[in-house]
């Protein structure tokens, strides 16, 4: 059996929490969660890759097990939480890595390869945005007003993303088969974003996403003078980030490796094996 290790590590005065396996020797692939999980996430993937990679999967500030501090202690930006992990990376000794993408860890990753472009050898984006395309408009019109204006009247309308029926709609829409989908992960999430104030840290990062679209020029630049090895592996059904933010990619990665596959937004819940295939596949070219 593989031995995945459970631990901590100081970064700017905050304990990053993080899961690691594989040989220390191996190439590294960094995995960031998204919203509103944690490495939880990756509970099956770091396993099934640490084999033949270090696997290396922390919690960002906020959420997990690493530090919460409320949002007076901590200015919870897309900025800060790139800053942390960038600490991170320096404080567990990488410096070259793959990346593997889902939701808030796009853009938290666009700011890592912006910052240190060479570090990155490749790009596994799971329903991680990089393009317009990407957004499904229903899906982001309430977070785009409240990053506008956050009223009361939008934050109000924002609101419901923190409870559970939101929640659980993003783990089983656009899966064939729900029953596929265990029930504990959601619950895992939904008791982290009932601690006291974190509705108030992820109303901060609602606000901040707009900043993450004014990045997207810049990361199309690196993706076009880099030529980084992608994977874009996407639930085809996702309605918050469309299969068009996939195909997106070729744009600026003529031979990136797109891969629709029948699921929703939290692919590994449902189709792990077709995942792992072809990361394995697409990282043993390069």
């Amino acid at each position: 059996m593989v031995v995945v290790h459970h631990r901590t590590v100081a970064v700017d005065g905050w304990e990053v929490f993080y899961r690691e396996a594989g040989p220390k020797d191996g190439p590294v692939m960094l995995l960031l969660h998204g919203y509103p999980t944690s490495s939880h996430m990756f509970r099956h993937l770091i396993p099934a890759l640490a084999d033949r990679y270090r696997v290396i999967a922390p919690d960002h500030i906020g959420f997990g097990r690493s530090s919460a501090p409320s949002v007076d202690e901590f200015e919870y930006t897309f900025d800060a939480l790139a800053r942390v992990t960038r600490g991170f990376l320096e404080a567990v000794g990488v410096e070259k890595y793959t990346v593997y993408t889902q939701d808030y860890g796009a853009p938290i990753a666009w700011r890592l390869a912006l910052g240190t472009p060479d570090a990155v050898e490749g790009v596994i984006s799971q329903n991680g945005n990089a393009y317009e395309e990407g957004f499904v408009p229903e899906f982001w019109e309430p977070i785009w007003a409240y990053g506008e204006n956050n009223s009361p009247e939008n934050e109000a309308a924002l609101r419901p993303a923190l409870e559970r029926e939101a929640v659980q709609w993003q783990y089983l829409h656009g899966v064939p088969e729900p029953s596929r989908v265990d029930p504990d992960a959601w619950e895992h999430d939904l008791a982290l974003l009932a601690r006291p104030g974190n509705d108030r840290v992820q109303l901060a990062l609602f606000a901040d996403y707009r900043t993450n679209r004014e990045l997207y020029p810049q990361v199309h630049e690196w993706l076009r003078s880099s030529q980084v090895p992608v994977l874009a592996i996407w639930g085809r059904n996702d309605e918050i980030f469309g299969p068009a933010g996939a195909e997106a990619f070729r744009r600026d990665s003529p031979d990136a490796r797109i891969e629709l596959i029948d699921g929703g937004h939290f692919l590994l819940e449902s189709n792990l094996d077709d995942v792992v295939s072809a990361i394995r596949d697409w990282r043993a070219s390069f």
